[in-house]
């Protein structure tokens, strides 16, 4: 005799809950899109706490431009870009929707030929490409102290890539940070934490649109 009303109640119950899940912001923004960073020192915040490194400054910068958006590190220091082409098909997890390609910056530090830091930059573009994943290429700018021809062949390496596979461009990754003392860490390379700020808040809106360009 009691079993009707316990029922109703239950349902009644049930019903409550599912409607409550239903509204749940959570629930309802679904999975995140997940952005990886394939880089180098920088990618991987060197001499930086978690919370002030590039992934996280720049989830934090597209919060409000892409939400629902996680930002991933796949930064190891000292990588070259030859190490990235060895490690991108693992490091690079199958879920990534967009992935940054921000590597080079010790290419330069050892003066390697422009033509194979390309050849390798070609080889990540075209296995992120084949799995469908949307690729940022960031870009860096090499100073005429190193001598002006190769300055200009190694700036030429992203924007000819990026023409060549479509992909979006983020021209250097240090603009206004290099040579600043007041952005940098003591060693003049590494961006500190406001450093960093400024990287990430240029480059969030780069990576914003080339999330929807997806849709």
């Amino acid at each position: 005799m009691t079993s009707t009303p316990y029922r109703s109640v239950t349902r009644r119950a049930l019903g409550a809950l599912m409607l409550g899940a239903a509204a749940s912001p959570a629930f309802a923004a679904g999975k995140p899109r997940i952005v990886t960073m394939l880089g180098d020192s920088i990618t991987a915040g060197y001499g930086l706490p978690a919370r002030d490194a590039l992934p996280a400054r720049l989830e934090a910068g597209l919060a409000k431009l892409a939400p629902g958006t996680r930002v991933r590190s796949a930064g190891v220091s000292g990588d070259t870009s030859a190490g990235g082409a060895g490690r991108v098909d693992f490091s690079v997890q199958s879920d990534t929707a967009v992935c940054i390609v921000a590597l080079g910056g010790n290419d330069l530090l050892q003066g390697l030929d422009p033509k194979q830091t390309k050849a390798n930059l070609d080889r990540i573009i075209r296995r992120l490409q084949a799995r469908k994943i949307t690729v940022v290429l960031a870009g860096l700018t090499a100073p005429n102290s190193i001598g002006r021809s190769y300055a200009r062949d190694f700036g030429a390496v992203f924007p000819s890539l990026a023409k060549q596979y479509g992909t979006a461009l983020y021209p250097n990754l240090l603009e206004g940070v290099a040579g600043n003392p007041r952005l940098n860490q003591r060693d003049g390379i590494h961006p500190n934490a406001a450093g960093v700020a400024i990287i990430a808040a240029r480059l969030a809106p780069v990576v914003a649109r080339a999330l929807a360009s997806r849709r």
